[in-house]
């Protein structure tokens, strides 16, 4: 076997390469090439292909930053195994657990079953159900250290929302690396290991703040204040070419970029209580729908808050959730009086309890926040036990609620702005009429959908435009199933009506509609006129839509002389 190092040519596989580059005094990094990638989970298009950086960091203890795509999975576990025994890698930092960083964890467990697994509260949840099976962890959090001896000595930074809710930012105070998965990478695969060429990647950079951080710049501000004290030597980055020659210069275009989107941005703050109950779980799922509907949102510790960090924020926001914590801190007591006394009656706000079983109650702080002129977004949600698949999308959808009010008359905005007669024209695109069923597990959800097409021969396909701020969209994934309902010009009117209708979060889509299951558990609408089964097998950013492309598995028509519903529309610009 070849191990790749700086003078060594790199293993290739197709178009999938490997090298390994020594970064540092016992510090490896190992870079998977992916050269050919066109796209990035189909939500944008790439340039330059890919890569997928992992890091051995070998002390006295030794540490693995983050694994590698599943495409990698023979050549990233065979350079592995070269670089050193599995069994003697004491701890894995899962930096955050997207798959393209953390597709392999399952396959490092195998190989070394008494490995600790170092992450985020909400990391080692999201593990749990991923790998199913058992594993050695530790939650950390911000401030906390892991030292590997011979003075590798790990400081593990929070960075939530960049861009997943379970980020953590690894900084060695030995060798001044800062590991950051996402953060400041960008999708650009070519043989240099550092940025030497400020130039050829600046638009690259831009490009992937655009589409991953952009869309949380306060988290990227918080993220920036908490490493500022940190004297870095190297960004070892999860995507790209690791940052050494123009550091400064790459995070003050993330500080300038940031602020300048903060300025405008709809914000949502979110309370929590770090370790009390599933506080900090479920407002990060609260917060992802919100971010579906395109504002901000910023998690703020209320045990930990300063009182005029509350305050700033508070006045700041145009939306505000909290999580109860306990009855008996005194610390959230004194943040929540300050909530109190900064709110005003324009803003909009949303409660749940956080099952930690001695939340402060719900009820009496709502109704001081209604006596103040509050809007409630959503009902107070009740969590009493472990939340499972329903719960969290009871409080996806609570968020995105909150989301779709606040973007309101943005949303309106829009729709007003465009050329009169060319709404007119793109209003004279004749579609069907069609409802989207789809059941994941203990979960379900439909939708109205009339942007639907057959969009290839061989294989069978069809394409459905879904908005992004859909409560469906979270179960139309890539690998997902669903049912496509095709409704029929004499027995449309009531599915319509009934599907059009808004339903409150959680709220049972097909209470009072006949349904039977398909074979791929989807509910099949009795009163359609014919059905397909369908998985998906990409999705493609469309904007304020995913453009989601099916294989059709089979399918059934109930009455061959029935046509199709067309829907015809006045004008073009919304439905």
């Amino acid at each position: 076997m070849v191990i790749l190092t700086e003078n060594t040519p790199a293993i290739n596989v197709g178009r999938l390469t490997i090298e390994t580059v020594e970064i540092a005094d016992q510090t490896t990094a190992i870079r998977c090439l992916d050269w050919d990638r066109e796209r990035f989970d189909v939500e944008f298009v790439l340039r330059n292909g890919t890569t997928y950086n992992s890091f051995l960091i070998q002390g006295e203890k030794v540490a693995l930053v983050d694994t590698s795509h599943r495409k990698f999975e023979e050549l990233y576990l065979e350079i592995v195994a070269g670089l050193i025994d599995p069994n003697k890698i004491d701890y894995l930092i899962v930096s955050h657990t997207e798959p393209d960083h953390s597709g392999l964890v399952k396959n490092i467990l195998d190989l070394a079953p008494e490995i600790t697994v170092v992450g985020s509260k909400v990391a080692i949840q999201f593990l749990e159900n991923m790998v199913h099976q058992p594993f050695k962890s530790r939650v950390v959090k911000s401030g906390e250290r892991l030292d590997l001896g011979n003075g590798h000595n790990l400081e593990f930074i929070s960075a939530p929302n960049l861009h997943w809710p379970d980020t953590i930012l690894t900084y060695d105070h030995q060798t001044g690396i800062l590991y950051t998965c996402d953060v400041f990478g960008m999708h650009y695969c070519d043989d240099d290991t550092y940025d030497e060429n400020f130039a050829t990647t600046a638009a690259d950079f831009k490009y992937y703040y655009d589409c991953l951080m952009g869309p949380n710049s306060r988290s990227v501000l918080a993220a920036l204040k908490r490493i500022g004290h940190l004297e870095i030597k190297t960004v070892a980055t999860g995507h790209g070419p690791l940052l050494k020659h123009h550091i400064s210069e790459w995070l003050n275009k993330y500080l300038t970029w940031s602020l300048e989107q903060a300025k405008t941005e709809i914000l949502v703050v979110l309370f929590y209580a770090e370790g009390y109950g599933y506080s900090e779980h479920l407002v990060h799922t609260l917060g992802y729908g919100c971010n579906k509907t395109g504002v901000g949102v910023e998690l703020i510790d209320i045990n930990s808050a300063e009182p005029q960090e509350v305050r700033e924020l508070v006045s700041q926001a145009s939306g505000i959730v909290i999580a109860m914590p306990s009855q008996y801190s005194v610390t959230a007591q004194t943040a929540l009086n300050t909530i109190l006394a900064a709110v005003n009656q324009k803003q909009t706000i949303g409660l749940l309890e956080s099952g930690g079983g001695e939340d402060e109650p719900v009820y009496p702080l709502r109704n001081k926040f209604q006596e103040l002129g509050l809007v409630e977004a959503f009902p107070p949600i009740l969590i009493k036990e472990t939340p499972g698949k329903t719960a969290e999308q009871l409080c996806e959808e609570a968020g995105t609620d909150m989301g779709q009010w606040l973007t309101r008359d943005r949303t309106i905005k829009k729709t007003k702005s465009i050329n009169n007669e060319l709404e007119k024209a793109l209003g004279r695109i004749s579609t069907g009429l069609y409802i989207i069923t789809t059941k994941k597990g203990e979960i379900h959800s439909a939708m109205l959908a009339s942007w639907v097409i057959q969009a290839s021969l061989n294989p069978l396909g069809i394409a459905i435009a879904v908005s992004k701020d859909r409560a469906i969209e979270s179960l139309m994934q890539r690998g997902d199933r669903f049912v496509l309902n095709v409704l029929g010009e004499d027995n449309y009117q009531g599915l319509v009506k009934h599907f059009l209708k808004r339903f409150s979060p959680g709220a049972d889509r097909f209470e009072g509609i006949k349904t039977y299951p398909a074979n791929n558990n989807s509910p099949i609408l009795v009163d359609a006129l014919a059905y397909m089964e369908c998985e998906i097998t990409s999705r493609m950013d469309c904007g304020d839509h995913w453009v989601i492309y099916s294989t059709v598995e089979t399918g059934r028509v109930g009455d061959v002389n029935t046509l199709t519903t067309v829907h015809h529309r006045k004008i073009g610009n919304h439905y």
